[in-house]
């Protein structure tokens, strides 16, 4: 190769170079322009940053419930879990006084168990149990379709602290962090649940 062909060829290189560079340059971000990164004081960090609605249609904020506990439970009127109503209503009125709340959250979710309507559901809970606790319209509690609520509280607990089935609880603290979760297998009376709820209204 003649010394005039390789000066040709090192500049045409040195060329491409330099217009690469022109047009990936411009592509990056300046370092004080980026993204910040989120922090603890991202909106929708707590449970009190959601709402609901009532099985009645009024809107139901969570932050409502600041400074008090909320069991937050999924429920359905034709589950063999249904007769935990009762052990909640009792637990509602042993402790309503010291700061729990119990929001019972409809969802037919799960194997259709809960299919009417909500007046349907609210009459059926006043009539079979005497619920006068808190309750929500009927609302999806797992996958792409979760009320937020539900989607905050699987990221906070992880994988296993998504609901697996009607009557899962998940324990809200009066900050509104999540304290706990409890599977349906876990009745209202149950020694742990009560000793969570102790501690929680305890501070």
């Amino acid at each position: 190769m003649s010394r005039s062909l390789l000066m040709r060829r090192l500049a045409d290189v040195a060329g491409l170079s330099l217009l690469l560079a022109c047009l990936v340059l411009p592509l990056a971000a300046p370092a004080d322009s980026a993204t910040p990164e989120p922090t603890a004081e991202t909106p929708m960090t707590t449970a009190h940053d959601f709402s609901f609605t009532t099985i009645d249609g009024q809107p139901l904020p969570l932050k409502d419930f600041a400074g008090k506990t909320v069991l937050v439970v999924n429920t359905a009127s034709r589950c063999g879990f249904t007769p935990q109503y009762e052990g909640l209503q009792s637990l509602w009125e042993t402790y309503r006084e010291r700061g729990l709340v119990v929001l019972g959250v409809p969802s037919n979710d799960f194997a259709g168990q809960e299919p009417g309507s909500e007046a349907e559901i609210k009459e059926f809970c006043t009539v079979n149990f005497s619920i006068n606790f808190p309750m929500t319209e009927k609302v999806s509690v797992k996958g792409d379709a979760a009320h937020p609520f539900y989607a905050w509280a699987r990221q906070q607990g992880g994988f296993l602290s998504a609901p697996k089935w009607n009557f899962h609880k998940y324990l809200i603290g009066p900050d509104g962090r999540l304290v706990d979760w409890f599977s349906s297998m876990t009745k209202p009376d149950a020694a742990k649940l009560r000793a969570a709820v102790e501690r929680s209204l305890a501070g």
